[in-house]
């Protein structure tokens, strides 16, 4: 018979096996497992030597223990970046706003405006046309009501029970834009000073966000792949009074990580353990390249997740549309949009609650996930081909962006000022912390099509690259 250490060894092993816990995953931490499996911490310690002698994991100083990658497996993602936690009030360099101004934000070529609008664009703008000229008067005399169009909300509801979310229109308030409904979160929830935890590398516009709102923050380390590591979560929220934490569980960004659903359920034990918001962004949700995903919200059984998100990457930047699920914080930020904005556009309003209803808006999305799909392959096919071999990249499963990790010695600041010169714009890792990390990291997204004029940018830059390696 089996003694317990070898039944967890095994126990653990199929959950590995099965895809459970992932190639590169850090593994729950010994008294996690001791409280999970009920065992002493020595039976969990000879386990996990176990599994490291047969050589299915691997330990990391003070770190943790990880799933070790099979030896055919691609060993070029970045590595997750443990950053020291810390409670830190935030100042955000000029570079911020330097790399706003070019475009910057998924676009090597800012400077190229040759495109051919696709068919869902053009019938995008057909129905926002439409909704102009239709109660023209009224429109223009009348501000829209603080939740928003209700045939949008309805449309919006409805795209979520397709990801399996129960959202219902009237838990839907419409916002200009997702970066709108993450600063009406903050706004709800906190106050000066208080403390929020976000993801390292974090998106740049919630470090921007909390800059503005005077808020503290504490940057949490990810996984390049699953996303918010839940044990250094746990050890944040152990040792500082927290507000909320940011999270992206959806194809992140810079990363386009996506975090397993038993990481889900955990951040959402401890959001309930430690009275925390979590305000989640999910504005990559709907782009996935194989099964759809759900949100971090249909979890939510005390109505603390925030979920915000918007059109502007699965459909168009112009037209900020946006939406907000506030839970227990609803009528707060219906309140704040009415003091800090007032009302949404009511004729585009319409005129995309028109469009999602004529079907077209659902054809737009399974098309441009099959191009996304396919232009991620382009992009990693010529990182292997032009870019230094000792580079890193991740590999998402959707979403539009994914992480460069180039040599340590690398400054990818030093790179986007030398490319300014071609008018070529580069995301550097820097943009993506606070404390100035990631020096040597950038993110490259995959949203434009890679034509001739792309490849050779990615050429040019990899050309550059090297030259400062050798």
């Amino acid at each position: 018979m089996a003694t317990l250490y070898q039944q967890l060894s095994r126990k653990l092993t199929e959950q590995i096996q099965s895809g459970l816990i992932q190639p590169g995953e850090k593994l729950p931490s010994i008294r996690a497992l001791m409280a999970e499996h009920q065992l002493a911490k020595n039976t969990v310690i000879s386990a996990l030597n176990d599994l490291e002698a047969t050589g299915v994991i691997e330990a990391k100083p003070k770190i943790g223990y990880f799933v070790k990658p099979p030896e055919h497996a691609n060993n070029n993602v970045p590595k997750q970046h443990f950053p020291e936690l810390s409670r830190q009030s935030i100042s955000l360099s000029d570079v911020f706003h330097k790399v706003m101004a070019k475009e910057a934000a998924f676009d090597i070529l800012p400077t190229d405006k040759h495109h051919t609008p696709s068919n869902a664009i053009l019938s995008l703008n057909k129905h926002i046309r439409r909704a102009f000229r239709e109660d023209l008067h009224y429109r223009t005399s009348h501000y829209d009501t603080p939740k928003g169009n209700q045939t949008l909300r309805e449309q919006i509801s409805l795209r979520y029970r397709l990801r399996g979310v129960s959202i219902n229109a009237d838990d839907l308030c419409i916002t200009a834009g997702c970066q709108h409904g993450l600063m009406l979160a903050l706004m709800a929830v906190c106050q000066a000073d208080d403390t929020i935890i976000v993801e390292s590398p974090a998106f740049y516009g919630v470090l921007q966000l909390l800059a503005q709102l005077k808020l503290n923050v504490i940057e949490v380390s990810t996984n390049p792949v699953t996303g918010l590591d839940i044990d250094q979560l746990q050890q944040a929220l152990q040792t500082w009074p927290v507000k909320a934490c940011v999270v992206t569980p959806n194809f992140a960004t810079p990363t386009g990580s996506l975090m397993p659903n038993h990481h889900r359920q955990a951040l959402i034990d401890l959001a309930n353990k430690h009275d925390i918001a979590v305000i989640e962004d999910d504005i990559y949700g709907e782009l996935a390249f194989n099964d759809s995903v759900s949100a971090l919200k249909t979890l939510d059984s005390q109505q603390r997740v925030i979920l915000s998100s918007s059109v502007s990457k699965s459909l168009s930047r112009d037209i900020r549309v946006g939406w907000i699920v506030a839970g227990r914080w609803q009528k707060q930020v219906e309140q704040l949009k009415l003091s800090s904005l007032l009302a949404c556009s009511s004729s585009i309003q319409a005129g995309v609650a028109a469009f999602m209803q004529s079907g077209d808006y659902r054809k737009h999305i399974n098309i441009m996930c099959l191009q996304l799909a396919q232009q991620k392959r382009q992009l990693l096919s010529l990182l292997e081909q032009y870019w230094p071999h000792e580079s890193r990249y991740t590999n998402p499963d959707g979403g539009i962006c994914l992480w460069v990790e180039l040599p340590q010695s690398f400054n990818t600041q030093a790179l986007y000022q030398q490319l300014l010169a071609d008018d070529i714009v580069i995301t550097p890792g820097m943009l993506f912390s606070h404390k100035n990390d990631y020096q040597q990291c950038l993110r490259l997204s995959f949203q434009h099509a890679f034509d001739d004029k792309r490849k050779v940018v990615i050429k040019h830059i990899g050309e550059h690259i090297n030259k400062h390696l050798v």
